[in-house]
């Protein structure tokens, strides 16, 4: 017998052309599927929720964030980015173990979906053994959500890592919401020959790639860094690859990617604020390529989806007036879901798509009175409107709380993981810790 979920009386932001916006709409789902999308539907054998002063819309998807950062949250709110490359990765990375990446991934990808995230591509790169490895993977097994493993092993050496991906690969064969992706390291850390050895590795097991990369092909510099360049140069570009950041490419590199087909991430907040440069959403849009939107890490800067798009829309009209809030929604859904190769199943609220939907509220004050939803969400929207979340039918978030979730046991494990690496590492946590980068 299917089991049966309608979700009625919402204004339907479908993301989907053919399916249109309904101010007043109901969805159906049958085991997990979205089957209908109407201005009334009749199921009376269906479990009915209410979404009566909510907009019913597709769940983010988030390309590129490092979760296993989540114990630190907020310490490097003030760093540039040498500085957390040495406080992360050179003074706090070392001390982790299996336990603290568990916790601080599963923390990590709670928070997302709580914020309405309800696909996550987690960008590993603690590299230290299979049991760190396999303590992240079960972590976002744990949590109820759409979760992408991108295992970037090997981080920070040149050794080979087919062994490791494949045993990973093997380990999540079969599982429908946990899946996994391959974290390049890229020339600057390896090779040429490497980074083709790793692209033919993830075409063999079906993996798609993501890669962080920066040049100063447009930031002052005198051109001589050209990454996606060197690339193309190889034959080395692929429809499968997302860039993350891309500050600094060129127009003539932008439109290398456009052509083979790749996608860019950009995650505003941090890129502004480490000193990235400005975020590329315009320059990679008038390249030819769709834009999508990352967090990357909570250190620096919020894990909600709402404040990025806030972030990229404020910043791109204040350079040249170009966005519509309706483009930063389709840039978090749609475009991001194609990124990860997951268009066929989530992204839109799509008849034959997986029920990955979030309900935001209408009612609260802080939205209140909401005329047009696309453009509430991007100037308005906060986690505190994400009432309920479904990740293929299931409600994971009901009433404004996670459903089944131990908050309180996870809350203590994580601030005994953050004292104990901090103390470790002989780091303060009153505020005053200034990494110095000539000390990596």
């Amino acid at each position: 017998m299917k089991t049966k979920t309608l979700l009625t009386g919402g204004t339907v932001v479908s993301m989907d052309p053919a399916v249109g916006d309904l101010e007043h709409g109901d969805v159906l789902i049958e085991d997990g599927v979205i089957v209908q999308v109407a201005e009334r539907i009749d199921a009376p054998d269906a479990q009915v929720i209410d979404a009566t002063d909510r907009i019913v819309m597709p769940g983010f998807v988030d390309n590129h964030r490092h979760s296993w950062q989540t114990a630190f949250r907020g310490v490097g709110a003030d760093w540039t980015f040498p500085e957390w490359a040495v406080a992360m990765h050179g003074t706090v990375k070392p001390h982790y173990q299996p336990e603290d990446v568990y916790v601080g991934t599963l923390l990590g990808r709670l928070e997302a979906l709580h914020s309405g995230v309800t696909t996550m591509l987690d960008w590993y790169h603690v590299a230290q053994s299979h049991a760190h490895e396999d303590a992240a993977v079960a972590a976002l097994r744990d949590a109820p959500g759409r979760s992408i493993f991108c295992l970037g092993a090997g981080w920070g050496t040149a050794d080979s890592v087919d062994a490791d991906i494949r045993r990973v690969h093997a380990g999540l064969a079969g599982d429908a919401l946990v899946t996994m992706a391959l974290g390049l390291r890229g020339a600057d850390d390896t090779s040429m020959d490497t980074v083709a050895r790793e692209l033919k590795l993830a075409a063999e097991l079906g993996l798609r790639t993501s890669l962080h990369v920066d040049g100063d092909g447009a930031s002052g510099g005198d051109g001589t860094r050209r990454p996606v360049a060197d690339l193309h140069e190889h034959g080395l570009l692929r429809d499968t690859t997302t860039f993350v950041h891309a500050n600094g490419l060129g127009d003539e590199e932008l439109r290398m990617l456009a052509d083979a087909g790749s996608s860019v991430s950009i995650s505003p907040d941090v890129e502004l604020k480490m000193g990235f440069g400005w975020p590329m959403t315009g320059r990679v849009l008038a390249a030819g390529l769709r834009p999508t939107l990352s967090v990357d890490d909570v250190p620096s800067v919020g894990g909600d989806m709402f404040s990025t798009l806030r972030t990229a829309f404020a910043v791109q009209r204040g350079l040249d007036g170009g966005l519509r809030s309706r483009d930063l929604l389709e840039f978090t859904t749609v475009d991001a879901a194609r990124s990860c190769g997951l268009e066929a199943r989530v992204g839109s609220i799509t008849p034959g798509k997986d029920a990955d939907i979030i309900l935001l509220r209408t009612d609260d004050l802080t939205v209140f009175p909401v005329t047009d939803p696309a453009a509430t969400i991007v100037s308005a929207g906060h986690p505190g409107l994400v009432d309920t979340v479904l990740v293929a039918g299931r409600v994971v978030k009901r009433d404004g709380a996670l459903v089944g979730v131990d908050l309180p046991a996870l809350r203590s494990r994580l601030l005994a993981s953050r004292n104990r690496i901090a103390e470790a590492a002989g780091i303060p946590l009153d505020g005053s810790w200034r990494p110095r980068p000539e000390a990596k």
